[in-house]
């Protein structure tokens, strides 16, 4: 499972705990309504088999010596009364037999006595008599007991795997949105991060263009080189996006071209190379011809383009762009004569959002964290790999390393286009 971070992560854990919460309540109110019905069923069937029990004793009593356990026996026959062995304290009840010898009509009452509950049941028998079968209903109120103990019990194991259950379904089911919303983030972030320098150069470039319109002294020639340069700005605008959607789609594998690796390299200098110059930084490259790579040329310039836009914020005076082959891939180094990484951050200096101590940027402009992180990730769609050490004496060097492309290897198919290209 891909950790979901930060925000995500804490919603991802609320929803499934709040799953799990609202799983439990259901099996909850579930057990209690099944172990309601239960309960009552239960009941009426106790009740069903001690009516019956005290009337067929009733029905075959011929004496009041052998009644079935737990039960009693008392015969009136006209005033003289015989009475099972061991009839608990305080029965028989008198008045039932009294009414029922008189008025011939049967009677049922649940009585009391020494803490335990009984059954009586009185029906008329002979002239002018009457019998009386007392139950004792300890046994079947032991019996609902541990019934309800029992249902205690599956109903608390029953809500505690519930909730364990629930919040793992919810875990599960939220997985994909979770995904989802990082890859949304993900994709918004890097967006805003990769187009903050092509649409800065654009801007630089309409405000030169605006300028040189205005002047009375501008060249043809001028203006078509400068309109030819954000002509070219907006290409490259459109590729970075083409290359941040295709790495970004699951059904598209990685664009494959054949790139020179040295005069992109190159290229990307050449661009940087007013900006940098402005702070006082130099950029050197001393790159030799070799073997193209495989990769995303639009995905390639956007890691060359964020390790030299870092290695000029923290030069001193000189940015370095070599390269050198061996083992069948291509290292691109871009150092810096810079104060170098501090130890505390190169374990690290590729993850998302992880920054330096500002005052190491030049102008401590805010930074997001976010170049290295996109560098790491397009070497790692690409086959290669990114580190960095600090040189001897002072500064930091980046490596980016990249496969040689075999003698067999053909161009790879074009990108989707999702926007129009400018001719």
């Amino acid at each position: 499972m891909t950790r979901v971070r930060s925000v995500d992560e804490r919603l991802l854990r609320r929803t499934a705990a709040r799953i799990g919460v609202q799983t439990a309540v259901a099996v909850v109110v579930t057990v209690l309504v099944l172990s309601g019905i239960a309960i009552f069923i239960v009941l009426r069937s106790q009740q069903q088999t001690q009516s019956d029990l005290i009337e067929t004793t009733i029905a075959h009593a011929d004496d009041v010596n052998d009644p079935p356990a737990g039960m009693w026996l008392v015969m009136d026959k006209g005033g003289l009364q015989l009475v099972s062995p061991g009839l608990p304290r305080g029965l028989p009840v008198q008045d039932q037999l009294t009414s029922t010898a008189a008025d011939r009509t049967a009677r049922s009452v649940d009585v009391v006595e020494s803490g335990r509950e009984y059954r009586v049941r009185t029906e008329p028998s002979g002239p002018g008599g009457a019998i009386q079968a007392v139950l004792d209903l300890g046994a079947a109120h032991a019996e609902r007991s541990r019934l309800l103990d029992a249902f205690l019990v599956v109903g608390g194991a029953g809500l505690l795997l519930a909730a364990g259950i629930g919040v793992w379904l919810g875990r599960r089911a939220m997985v994909p949105m979770a995904r989802a919303l990082a890859l949304q983030r993900r994709f918004v972030a890097d967006a805003g991060h990769e187009l903050r320098t092509p649409l800065t150069l654009i801007s630089t470039r309409a405000q030169l263009l605006r300028r040189a319109v205005r002047s009375p002294a501008a060249g043809g020639a001028t203006l078509e080189s400068d309109v030819d340069d954000l002509v070219r700005d907006t290409g490259r605008l459109a590729e970075i996006l083409d290359d941040m959607l295709i790495s970004v789609d699951p059904r598209e594998s990685a664009v494959s071209d054949l790139v020179d690796l040295p005069g992109l390299a190159a290229e990307v200098a050449q661009l940087a190379g007013p900006a940098a110059a402005e702070g006082g930084v130099d950029i050197v490259v001393a790159t030799e011809p070799a073997g193209p790579v495989r990769a995303s040329e639009a995905g390639v310039r956007r890691a060359i383009t964020a390790l030299v836009d870092n290695a000029v914020r923290h030069a001193a005076s000189q940015v370095r762009l070599t390269t050198s082959a061996g083992g069948g891939e291509l290292t691109l180094e871009v150092a810096d004569d810079g104060p170098g990484i501090d130890p505390a951050v190169l374990p690290t200096l590729f993850a998302r959002f992880a920054t330096g101590p500002a005052d190491h940027a030049r102008g401590g402009a805010r930074r997001y964290g976010l170049g290295l992180a996109l560098v790491s990730e397009i070497a790692a769609r690409h086959g290669g790999s990114v580190t960095a050490v600090n040189t001897e004496g002072t500064g930091a060097a980046f490596r980016l390393t990249l496969p040689i492309a075999g003698p067999d290897d053909r161009p790879g198919p074009a990108p989707r286009r999702w926007r129009r290209r400018l001719p």
